[in-house]
């Protein structure tokens, strides 16, 4: 019986300093953070209004732009890291298929540029 615990000893070890980390991680900021806060601090900065004002008000477009935008690029990397570990198991097929599925999202990038949707002015 005594094996069986000694054999979880590493994981209890783990996790106790990962919780010691957390909680540090979790206090820090409260011991240690300049507390002066000044109105460019306080003012909105990720959607460009504050935000408890009227809900009717226009939103600019290109907050959203640059979010799908995001996204579509995002996704291609999320399917890349599977590809690439499983690239000596795929063949040429794998490869290929990869290869139509740039060439179609770098199509779709240069479109974009050219309409200049990467520009925020």
């Amino acid at each position: 019986m005594s094996e069986l615990l000694s054999s979880y000893l590493p994981i209890v070890v783990f996790l106790g300093i990962s919780l010691v980390i957390g909680l540090a991680l979790l206090v820090a900021p409260f011991l240690i953070a300049f507390k002066a806060p000044d109105s460019e601090k306080l003012s909105a900065y990720e959607c460009g209004f504050n935000a408890f004002d009227d809900a009717r008000m226009k939103f600019d477009i290109r907050f959203y732009l640059v979010a799908i935008l995001f996204i579509i690029f995002d996704l291609e990397v999320a399917f890349l890291f599977p590809w690439a570990a499983s690239f000596g198991d795929i063949g040429w097929f794998g490869f290929w298929s990869m290869m139509v599925f740039l060439t179609v999202l770098t199509i779709g990038f240069a479109y974009e540029w050219k309409k200049g949707a990467l520009e925020w002015e």
